[in-house]
């Protein structure tokens, strides 16, 4: 059975988010709170916990993994930002957004889209996803908490433990969240493209 930890939705417990980024060190995938649903996440290189994660979801290569990244400085290691793009990301960071653009060479190539060569990332406002990216250094790699054959994502962390507990290694209690995913933007055309609607306001970037 997984683990679980209550931590505190505005002051996360260092202790916690410690043990849980060692558990994402070791290999474990995590289901936690950010600031749209709750999220699986993984570490960025390690290619059993990624697979496992998209075998959990019932999604194939196609489908964009998002990095949850510290803040825009991280963003432009793994993908490619111009000045437009950087201007738009400045005013919707951290928050409820996925932006796709052009993944650069950090980023491993089984994790990009495979005829796009793009990735999905995000910055989230919650406390305890920033805790646990500050605490790790890098990137996390994730996605929305969906599970196959559901149209909405999992909010109540209860809900998580009883679905996944013999899934995953940890779920975070870190109250119930959105039942709105993040709203997801396709930065990598002339113009920004709404691809989906969710909890962030698409007129951040003028759509």
């Amino acid at each position: 059975m997984s683990q679980f930890f209550q931590i505190h939705p505005e002051n996360p417990q260092l202790r916690l988010i410690k043990q849980a980024a060692q558990i994402i060190h070791d290999g474990g995938i995590v289901a936690l709170p950010t600031d749209s649903c709750y999220a699986l996440v993984c570490h960025l290189d390690d290619k059993t916990a990624v697979d496992r994660l998209r075998r959990i979801r019932g999604v194939d290569e196609k489908h964009h993994l998002t990095l949850l990244c510290r803040d825009l400085s991280e963003i432009s290691q793994y993908a490619k930002v111009d000045n437009r793009q950087y201007r738009l990301l400045k005013s919707a960071t951290p928050g409820p957004y996925t932006v796709i653009l052009e993944a650069t060479k950090e980023v491993p190539r089984r994790l990009s889209h495979p005829s796009r060569k793009t990735i999905g990332l995000r910055v989230p406002e919650n406390p305890i996803a920033r805790g646990l990216l500050e605490e790790l250094g890098q990137p996390l790699l994730g996605t929305t908490l969906i599970l196959p054959g559901e149209g909405d994502p999992l909010t109540n962390p209860d809900d998580v433990r009883d679905q996944l507990g013999r899934q995953v290694e940890l779920v975070i209690d870190g109250g119930a969240c959105s039942l709105e995913p993040t709203t997801v933007i396709d930065l990598t055309g002339d113009e920004p493209e709404l691809v989906r609607q969710g909890r962030g306001d698409a007129a951040v970037f003028g759509l």
